[in-house]
């Protein structure tokens, strides 16, 4: 189940109807645990056994933790936790892909070897889900949270259906304590939660899928050989067909879950307008870079020793965060793109300390941030590195006698999309949503509301899955 299709409409009213019941608060929690599951299984039934899985483990080894007299015992929890929802992400994640590398280097030695065929199916949402138990058992571990207090509680959290599939990657501290008390939404945070969904939607279904995402495909899915106008048009396409798309997805989750009453936290703050990698990583994906901060950056050593380990450690992180989001070599090589942007800033902040740019600098910064997080972007998107190396050079003027693939209409609408969302990104820089609707004429209000509305009806489709659910 999709947040853009009608049986969302359908499942979503019915939650919302069934939440606002006069019930007892354990009885209302037990329906959001119930519709969570059933959110899921839509997708695939089998699956929720690895949710279960997953917080059945998870649970009862925050328990031992607690309970442990001796370290040994706290450790082998602790191990328990990361064994199986690494084992879980490894096999069902990576396994088709270890196996592919095997494979080929069995071959490169000189070694013929053909495994039987396996159909790995991934399971939808396992990526973010793991990372969320797992941030749970890893704050009892470092003695940073005392376990859920009681199991229902605790699954709730896992499975919560605005985040289950794509984030935001909630930490059992944010979310945990907003299921002890009864929650219902004020009538202020029913109507901006409705209007969060339907930014959301609109940034999905209008603008990634409808008006983005058909040339992005024309360049990087025909095989053909494009310049450099349709090559970083494609480009510029896929960056506002990525953003909108997932933090469409946020927002629509955001909203949902505040029309339930409960807080989740932005994943997305304009990150068009980064000036510099640490701006950006503090800006695109929040959740994400503040777990991989937390669980992976710091502990490898972080910034508290020599520059050389902090550049491994950097450069260590951002690998494991582009393998996070595919097995594909392709994601290692866009993750070590931005640790090694990330490294240069460092050695230039520290090379230039004190510096102060000015206005017009902190732009071209900015712009500059912008160019070099599109050229990574090629790696995210192209499949192969075939069609990775074409684009980058078409990018870079090597196909100057290319013809052209796109048309003028879909040239337009990038300057148009992408540049409206670069000057979009850059006005809300340093504001707030809620700090500029608050003084907005609530009949603009309205008025937008109802365009966005009316766009979503007249572009709905096939209510396409969004691109993060891959991962």
């Amino acid at each position: 189940m999709v947040f853009n299709s009608l049986t969302f409409v359908v499942f979503f009213a019915g939650v919302l109807a069934l939440h606002s019941m006069p019930l007892r608060w354990t009885t209302r929690k037990i329906n959001l645990l119930i519709a969570s599951y059933i959110f899921y299984t839509a997708w695939n039934p089998p699956f929720v056994i690895l949710l279960w899985i997953s917080t059945v483990v998870d649970w009862y080894a925050a328990q031992g933790m607690v309970k442990a007299r001796r370290e040994t015992a706290r450790h082998a929890w602790m191990v328990l936790s990361v064994v199986a929802n690494l084992g879980m992400l490894g096999y069902f994640k990576y396994g088709q892909f270890l196996l592919d590398n095997f494979t080929a280097l069995m071959a490169a030695l000189g070694v013929a070897w053909q495994p039987p065929h396996s159909d790995i199916v991934l399971p939808v949402g396992i990526s973010f889900y793991t990372f969320a138990t797992m941030a749970y058992t890893l704050d009892v571990y470092l003695r940073r949270a005392q376990p859920a207090r009681n199991f229902l509680d605790y699954a709730l959290f896992v499975t919560f259906f605005p985040h289950l599939v794509a984030g935001p990657i909630m930490r059992p501290t944010e979310l945990v304590p907003q299921f002890e008390q009864p929650r219902r939404a004020s009538a202020d945070q029913l109507r901006f939660g409705l209007a969060l969904m339907t930014l959301g939607l609109f940034n999905k279904i209008v603008l990634a899928d409808s008006l983005l995402a058909p040339i992005a495909e024309k360049v990087y899915d025909a095989g053909k050989i494009p310049g450099a106008l349709d090559a970083w048009a494609a480009t510029l396409a896929f960056s506002g067909q990525i953003f909108c798309d997932f933090a469409g997805y946020s927002t629509t989750a955001i909203g949902a879950a505040m029309c339930l009453g409960f807080a989740m936290p932005d994943n997305f703050r304009f990150p068009y307008a980064a000036i510099g990698f640490s701006d950006f990583w503090r800006r695109w994906h929040i959740t994400l870079s503040a777990w991989l901060r937390d669980y992976l950056y710091i502990p490898l050593g972080g910034n508290r020793h020599s520059a050389q380990r902090t550049y491994a450690a950097l450069m260590t992180t951002m690998l494991l965060g582009g393998l996070w989001h595919g097995a594909n070599w392709t994601f290692v090589v866009w993750g070590g793109l931005h640790g090694l942007y990330l490294a240069v800033e460092r050695v230039l902040r520290a090379r230039f300390r004190g510096y102060k740019p000015g206005p017009l600098a902190l732009i071209a910064f900015g712009l500059l941030t912008y160019a070099l997080v599109n050229i990574t972007w090629v790696f995210f998107r192209a499949k192969t590195f075939g069609t990775a190396w074409t684009v980058l050079g078409g990018m870079f003027g090597a196909h100057a006698a290319a013809e052209p693939i796109l048309s003028t209409f879909y040239l337009v609408c990038v300057a148009a999309i992408v540049g409206g969302l670069v000057v979009t990104h850059w006005f809300m820089r340093a504001r707030t949503l809620e700090g500029v609707v608050a003084r907005v004429h609530p009949a603009a209000i309205c008025a937008v509301w109802g365009f966005l509305a009316f766009a979503i009806v007249i572009a709905q489709g096939e209510g396409s899955a969004f691109i993060y659910f891959q991962f």
